[in-house]
């Protein structure tokens, strides 16, 4: 008898675990099932033209301008839960400025899944020099994780409402942190605390009206502030803050 009740007790205890693990896998599924889509102007700026070609793969997107292989490129980590296709229209003028942008495209839309995802791009992309890391909101956290530990690979690192995660004060490259007046998403407590963390040489931007979502084209994000400018002056913005922050540090 006490053979059977301890049988009984084990199967009771496994099938016990096994819907705890089902409700936790269908949990998570479901979470990373919503998630932000790119608008139909974000795909729209996916098409290749005689500025800028653009090529696809399932662990990519690449945005590279047309003529002589730039020297210079920026790897670009998409925000938690949004497509990574939302960022083309930001990413295509990148391009138009003569770098070479690729974006990860992340399991599950969450960067988190493979911090190291610039490690093959970079491998892959051996006509540039300079690497510059790039990410928005949870997708820089990520790059950042990248860069402190791959110092001698990275010659800056930008953040688009976002933070480094971890320290970041001997760093031998420089950081730009660029965020919209109007973000409520941002947690200002953290990234204060964060800004300990960052290298000596580091510059901030405040973009005045713009806020969280619009540095991507997918609509309004959950708990943002209202812009008080449109997507593309806010994108404009970013893209001139980027390109001159590299055109600085290509100098130094």
């Amino acid at each position: 008898m006490e053979i059977k009740r301890k049988a009984s007790w084990i199967r009771n205890w496994l099938i016990g675990l096994a819907v705890v693990i089902v409700i936790a896998a269908g949990s998570f599924f479901w979470y990373v099932s919503d998630y932000y889509k790119a608008t139909a102007a974000a795909i729209k700026a996916l098409q290749s033209d005689g500025s800028v070609t653009i090529t696809e793969t399932d662990d990519a997107i690449t945005f590279a301008p047309n003529g002589e292989d730039p020297e210079e490129g920026v790897i670009f980590y998409p925000g938690g839960k949004v497509e990574a296709e939302a960022y083309a229209p930001l990413l295509r003028s990148l391009a138009e400025a003569d770098l070479l942008v690729v974006i990860a495209k992340m399991p599950f839309h969450l960067a988190v899944f493979d911090a190291d995802a610039a490690e093959a791009i970079m491998e892959q992309e051996v006509s540039v020099q300079d690497w510059y890391l790039a990410g928005h909101s949870l997708g820089g956290v990520m790059a950042s994780s990248f860069a402190a530990d791959q110092t001698d690979r990275v010659d800056g690192l930008i953040f688009l409402a976002s933070y480094p995660s971890n320290d970041l004060t001997d760093a031998p490259f420089s950081a730009l942190s660029i965020y919209g007046s109007e973000d409520e998403v941002l947690s200002r407590e953290s990234y204060d605390e964060a800004q300990a963390k960052l290298p000596d040489d580091y510059t901030e931007i405040v973009l005045d009206g713009g806020n969280h979502g619009q540095f991507g084209d997918y609509g309004l994000q959950e708990g943002d502030g209202t812009a008080t400018i449109s997507a593309l002056q806010q994108q404009q913005q970013t893209v001139e803050a980027i390109t001159a922050f590299i055109g600085n540090s290509h100098q130094q």
